[in-house]
């Protein structure tokens, strides 16, 4: 038995972790490439990325639950991991979230590590030089992380 607190650091653990695992290894090419096209594809590449991911952050949650013996509340992991899962498909769309970055005046951090920023990274012969560090997905990943903080409170409180 666990009290709230714990019940909310296991549970953040474990959706963190599988939040990792679920985008980076679960989500196929294909899902990366479309999940942000404005068409039934795009819609259909996102729908399928979520889906693995809250199924890989359902079976990470249920092992801490079964290993630390956490006292969660069916209502309150639907509740979380819906939230979640909803936010996660709202930022993967891509051009929400870009809005959401002009909205609040970070545009030229979300275009960092890529041709569109003026201090894009350059190769040798002054091409643009391809990086996985951008703005865009360190805005992603931390706006997924604050709701991956919001669906642990709820897993622990409800």
């Amino acid at each position: 038995m666990t009290d709230t607190a714990g019940t909310f650091a296991a549970a953040f653990a474990a959706l963190f972790v599988a939040h990792s695992v679920g985008d980076h290894w679960v989500q196929t090419s294909w899902q990366a490439a479309r999940k942000g096209d404005r068409s039934r594809p795009g819609h259909i590449a996102c729908g399928r990325h979520v889906f693995g991911l809250t199924v890989t952050k359902a079976l990470a949650l249920l092992l801490a639950v079964l290993v630390l013996g956490l006292e969660v509340s069916a209502l309150g992991v639907v509740l979380g991991l819906g939230l979640d899962a909803g936010t996660h498909y709202w930022a993967d769309r891509r051009h929400t979230l870009t809005s959401l970055a002009r909205v609040c005046g970070k545009t030229e951090f979300h275009t960092l590590g890529t041709p569109a920023h003026p201090g894009h990274p350059v190769a040798a012969d002054g091409e643009y030089a391809p990086t996985l560090g951008t703005g865009a997905y360190a805005l992603d990943q931390s706006f997924h992380h604050f709701w991956l903080f919001v669906a642990a409170l709820i897993i622990a409180a409800v």
